[in-house]
């Protein structure tokens, strides 16, 4: 698990980086920034789901730390 997060948000980058340069490049000409950016979310949902069911079978562990409190 400690690989596969890393390049998971890599590829959700790298995606978001092409669609930019689609953006760019073909000045509204094609459908690839769309595609690109729908890669985009999908990996990001993808990773969300792979880490609550990583979290429920005991691959991954909570660290415990509490936010907001003194």
């Amino acid at each position: 698990m400690k690989w596969i997060i890393p390049v998971a948000l890599l590829m959700i980058v790298g995606s978001l980086g092409s669609a930019l340069y689609f953006m760019m490049k073909d000045k509204g000409g094609s459908s690839r920034m769309v595609r690109s950016l729908m890669l985009r979310i999908g990996l990001s949902i993808v990773l969300f789901l792979g880490i609550l069911i990583a979290h429920y079978f005991g691959y991954i562990e909570a660290t415990g730390v509490r936010v907001g409190t003194n």
